[in-house]
């Protein structure tokens, strides 16, 4: 039995999508796989919301297993500590993203984006009410262009 749990575990991990960092190749693999793209701006070192958020919600499971077949991840994080610090390029990238999508410089903040880049969907903070199951059925209740 504990053998047969870890080998699903194991699959979930290797099956789970990662979050990407550059946003055309997030474009470019929405519309070649007909997904919708979730883009959240973070501040993954001094931010407590974003750290839950991202723990809670965006790394259970169920989150993830809707992800992998559903939308691609994108995230544009925002560190402050000098050791966690993005090359400039990173961060000039993250930037503009802001620039388009964040500007009023919001933390946590996640848009649903369609494949174009166009937004279907806005989160500002993470609400205590949120769960992944709630987060999930969400995005499913959006309409989505065909």
């Amino acid at each position: 039995m504990k053998l047969l749990l870890l080998s699903f575990l194991i699959y979930i991990a290797a099956a789970a999508p990662g979050w990407q960092l550059n946003f055309d190749q997030a474009k470019a693999e929405a519309q070649q796989s007909h997904k919708l793209i979730l883009l959240n701006f973070s501040g993954s070192d001094w931010c407590g919301p974003c750290i839950k958020l991202k723990k809670d919600v965006f790394e259970s499971p169920e989150f993830q297993a809707f992800a992998a077949d559903h939308i691609v991840l994108v995230r544009a994080d925002f560190p402050r500590l000098a050791k966690n610090q993005l090359d400039a390029r990173q961060t000039a990238h993250n930037e503009a993203l802001a620039e388009i999508y964040n500007k009023q410089g919001k933390f946590p903040f996640t848009v649903l984006l369609d494949a174009s880049g166009r937004v279907l969907q806005e989160w500002d903070g993470y609400p205590k009410s949120l769960t992944p199951a709630s987060f999930v059925a969400a995005i499913q209740k959006i309409p989505t262009p065909k």
